[in-house]
Parts: C-alpha cells; sequence; structure tokens
C-alpha cells in the first residue's frame, strides 16, 4: 500500500456535530403558531438532539425503528430530525394534509413506534389514534410534554453508530395513484444530497445566510435544507404558519437572504406586497420547486436582484434533481434570455444523470437537441432504487434509470425543460399539447389567480384541452380575453376548446394541482364540436 486516506463513515449526526462546533452560537429562531417566538443556536439544538437521543432509549427505541413527526417548521422539529437519526431510527416525517386512509396506510406500513406532533395537529391524532397499530408514544411538540420529556435528560451521550448505508429518514410520495410509496434515504445518500446542496445554483449556503424555508419540513425531506443548514451553520428563521404578512415581517426583521418554497407561496407573498407596500430587500435566492414557476414570478424576482434557482425534484430524488444554473455566458446574455434560461428547470448538479426515452417505446433514447420531448429519466447515488418494503427495484432498466413520469427536452448544453407528466399530456391528433406550458401562460394574464388544462375526449383529434381558471379577486376578465392573451404565448392548435371559471381547482395534500380531481370533476363534460 503506497498511501491512505482516513476511513471517516458518512452519517448525517456529523452535520450537527459541526454545526455545533463550528458555528455553536448561530441563532435558529421560530415563530410559533400562537404568535410567540423562541430563540435557539446551533449548540442548542445538538444538546437537545442529544437529550431526545436517551430519551427515546428509555422508550425502548432501537436501530431502525421508526419515528414519526406531524408537524410544521419549528426548532424542535428540527430537534427532532437528528435526535430520531441519534439513536440509529429513521425519521418518518407525516403530511398532516393527507387524507385519513392515507394517514393510516403511511403510519401502519412504515410501522411508527413513536410520533412527535404539534398541538395544532391533535384533533388529528386523537382521531386516528384507533387507525394507528404500532405507534406506542405520542408526544407533543408546543403544550410543555416535549420539553419536560427531553428536559429530563443531561445530554451526556453519543450517537448511535452504524453504515453509512444504514437508513436515516422515510418519506412517502403524495400517493396520486394507489397507497403512498415509501422512500426510504440513507445516511450516505443524505450526506451526498447535502453537501451537494450548498452549491452557487443550488442553495448557495455559507455561514452568512439567513433562511426562511416555507416549504414544510414534512414534503420531501424539506428538499434537505436541515441536513444542508448545518452543514453551512446558517441562521434558520422558522414559522409555523404559512400567512403571507407573517413571512413577510419575519423576512425583514431577521434580514432573511434565502428562502424556497412552491409557486402558490410565492404568488400568496407577492399579492400581500402588492396590497401593502412590503419589500423584500435582503432577500437574494429564492428557491422554488414542487410544480413549474411561471414566467412572470421569475421576472419579477429577478428584476428585484433576486437569484432564481429553479428546481425540480421528487422525493424520490431525495428531492435536488436540477436547478436554475447560471451558464457560462450568463452575463452576455439580455434580461429576456436569461428568463428563459431560468424558465426551465435547469441543469444537474454532479451526481444525477438525465435522459429522455421515447414515450412509445422505452427503448429508444432521445438526442439532447432541445426539441425532443421524452419521458424523463434519472439516476444517481441519492436516487431510488427501491420503494420501502417493496419486492422488486424501481428502476426500470439494469443501468438503474429511474422514470419520474415528466415529459421533458434535455437542451444541447445539458439543461432541462419540463413539459408535462405523462398523464397529464394532452395528445392531439396525435401531436403532444403540453397542459403545464397552457396552465403557466395563462396564470400571466393580470385577471388569472390559477389555472389548470386538462384533456376532454375529441371523436377526430383524441384529445382537446380545456382550460379551468379561477379569476382574481375582483377581475372581470373573460373567457376571450385569455383566448387572446394565450394566442400570443403558445401555437394555434395549443389554444383551448373551452374554458371554463371555477372558484377553486382541487389540489392534493402537498399543494399541487389534482389533474385526477379535476378529470373527476369534468368526466362528462362534452365540447361544443365533439
Amino acid at each position: 500500500m503506497l498511501g491512505a486516506m482516513q476511513d471517516f463513515d458518512l452519517r448525517v449526526t456529523h452535520l450537527i456535530d459541526h454545526a455545533a462546533r463550528e458555528h455553536g452560537s448561530r441563532e435558529i429562531v421560530t415563530r410559533w403558531a400562537d404568535g410567540s417566538e423562541t430563540r435557539t443556536n446551533w449548540a442548542g439544538i445538538r444538546r437537545d438532539a442529544l437529550k431526545m437521543t436517551q430519551a427515546l432509549r428509555k422508550l425502548g427505541v432501537q436501530q431502525g425503528d421508526r419515528i414519526a413527526t406531524l408537524a410544521m417548521n419549528h426548532s424542535r422539529h428540527l430537534v427532532s430530525w437528528y435526535g430520531a437519526v441519534g439513536v440509529g431510527g429513521v425519521l418518518h416525517t407525516i403530511n398532516p394534509r393527507l387524507f385519513d386512509d392515507q394517514l393510516e396506510y403511511i403510519a401502519n406500513h412504515a410501522e411508527d413506534q413513536v410520533l412527535l406532533y404539534d398541538k395544532a395537529f391533535a384533533p388529528i391524532v386523537e382521531r386516528m389514534k384507533p387507525k394507528w397499530t404500532t405507534i406506542r408514544h405520542y408526544i407533543c411538540f408546543d403544550d410543555g410534554q416535549f420539553e419536560d420529556w427531553i428536559g429530563a435528560e443531561d445530554g451526556e451521550t453519543t450517537w448511535a453508530f452504524g453504515d453509512e448505508r444504514d437508513p436515516c429518514m422515510l418519506c412517502y410520495t403524495s400517493g396520486t395513484t394507489g397507497n403512498p410509496k415509501g422512500v426510504l434515504y440513507e445516511h450516505r445518500s443524505t450526506m451526498l444530497h447535502a453537501i451537494t446542496g450548498l452549491q452557487p445554483s443550488i442553495f448557495d449556503f455559507d455561514a452568512r445566510s439567513v433562511m426562511l424555508p416555507v416549504v414544510p419540513m414534512f414534503h420531501a425531506a424539506s428538499w434537505g435544507l436541515p441536513w444542508s443548514g448545518a452543514a453551512a451553520g446558517i441562521k434558520f428563521v422558522f414559522s409555523a404558519v404559512n400567512d403571507a404578512a407573517v413571512l413577510c415581517e419575519l423576512m425583514n426583521r431577521e434580514k432573511v437572504t434565502h428562502s424556497a418554497g412552491v409557486p402558490t407561496v410565492w404568488l400568496a407573498t407577492f399579492q400581500h406586497m402588492d396590497a401593502t407596500g412590503t419589500t423584500l430587500p435582503s432577500l437574494r435566492q429564492a428557491i422554488i420547486g414542487g410544480s413549474a414557476a411561471p414566467r412572470f414570478m421569475l421576472e419579477r424576482l429577478m428584476k428585484a436582484g433576486v437569484n432564481v434557482a429553479h428546481a425540480w425534484g421528487m422525493t424520490e430524488t431525495s428531492p435536488i434533481g436540477t436547478t436554475g444554473a447560471k451558464s457560462w455566458d450568463w452575463d452576455d446574455l439580455t434580461f429576456e434570455q436569461q428568463v428563459d434560461v431560468k424558465q426551465m428547470q435547469g441543469r444537474v448538479p454532479f451526481g444525477v444523470e438525465l435522459r429522455t426515452v421515447d414515450l412509445g417505446d422505452s427503448s429508444i433514447e432521445l438526442p439532447r437537441d432541445g426539441k425532443t420531448a421524452g419521458a424523463l429519466q434519472v439516476r444517481g447515488p441519492w436516487i431510488i432504487k427501491r420503494y420501502f418494503k417493496a419486492e422488486g427495484d424501481a428502476a426500470v432498466s439494469p443501468e438503474q434509470w429511474f422514470d419520474t413520469g415528466d415529459v421533458g427536452i434535455i437542451h444541447p448544453d445539458g439543461t432541462l425543460q419540463l413539459t408535462d407528466r405523462t398523464k397529464d399530456v394532452i395528445k392531439s391528433g396525435g401531436e403532444w399539447i403540453s397542459s403545464v406550458e397552457l396552465e403557466n401562460a395563462a396564470v400571466g394574464h393580470p385577471g388569472v389567480a390559477e389555472a389548470a388544462a386538462i384533456g376532454i375526449h375529441h371523436p377526430k383529434w383524441d384529445e382537446r384541452p380545456i382550460l379551468v381558471v379561477v379569476k382574481k379577486a375582483g377581475a372581470d376578465v373573460t373567457a376571450q380575453e385569455i383566448r387572446d392573451h394565450l394566442a400570443e404565448h403558445v401555437a394555434k392548435w395549443w389554444l383551448p376548446d373551452a374554458i371554463e371559471f371555477v372558484d377553486e381547482i382541487p389540489h392534493g395534500a402537498t399543494g399541487k394541482i389534482s389533474k385526477k380531481d379535476l378529470r373527476d370533476q369534468f368526466r362528462d363534460y362534452k365540447l361544443e364540436d365533439a
């Protein structure tokens, strides 16, 4: 042997050790649902996580046991992430917006042993207790229970040891078809994902960063923010409520530099800012994911001097897949060209590989020509191999390619442009119409609050699109005005055959538009020329 490097296991407890040692005094701020605020720091988070580790051991929690949370964003929830993995357990974040049958299924399927929850979700807990068959211990985060529970411990303990490929976290998909599926993250995959997230093209974290994550900690591992934030020692500002007025006040008072959320969050923020004259002068990085962001949203943030990391990912990708990285010639582009780039979903970081295959024949790999759309597949060290408790691999090929369910175009420089979901793309006359592009064009109209496009059966064309629209409050927009607006942005044959106005569009548990429910709602709809 000519030489060797030290053996350092990639376990996520190293992240909190680093944060406490190198950034111990950096603040963690929480604004609670009742309006009160608490402040701690990374040293305090580690101390409390060690106490929680001790408390879990006294409950009999064993290596590999699942510890569930039903909670919004706050410092005690952050403590539980590290406390759960610290005992050698698997953190299972549960989405409180799921339907009861889904809540019953995932907790029992995960075989959760302990549940930590917010007082706001106590009605859910009481309703579900008789149906949850494996949970033995219930602890409330914000009525004094949690603090009393860990307060009995001294924190003089060590983290559980184990292999870096041990599981550390479990997240379930939203289950739009069939039961939700569990995605089991490993220490190794999570560490690689966390370190990758520090890059300027992704979260752009360093010790100066102040992050207010609007994406909830139960949603796709909160995009990995609690892990990456510890690696960089950033200041977190948490809010247990997502009211736009509260968020804007916190952002300005705490001088928030980074925020992350789905497009609907940013829409609500804009509406509050317009109504009150509020600005966000300290904000410099906005991560937008969950669904495609409309062009006007990107333009507004960029004109305010905010770098937009328009991102694509999913629970199965931990979730970072691509982000809106700046190209080498960024400074030579016009503003409109820069928006064009940011409107797409960006490029992969090292570790992720993408390809597209023919929608009708997955054996045909498509060119990266910026024109040809196909089914998007992905692979890499933080991409799912097999769902929790599944008998076979999720990957669709021996080369480990995972079929994402998205339809996309890959440009010659590697930039990903999503055009639809495979189940939502509208096939008309043998040609594909992107429902996402129709929707994004529609919400660019000043009178449109939200829009969704679905395909309706047509005897001649197979399918034709209809557009379902929610008007902005006080807007008196007509269908023809929307159609005229769309004509400036999409091909003529893409224009919807009908535009229907509704009071609300159905959404799933993650806040995304539920096309399944919308198609059910319009199941008997007849086009005039059909």
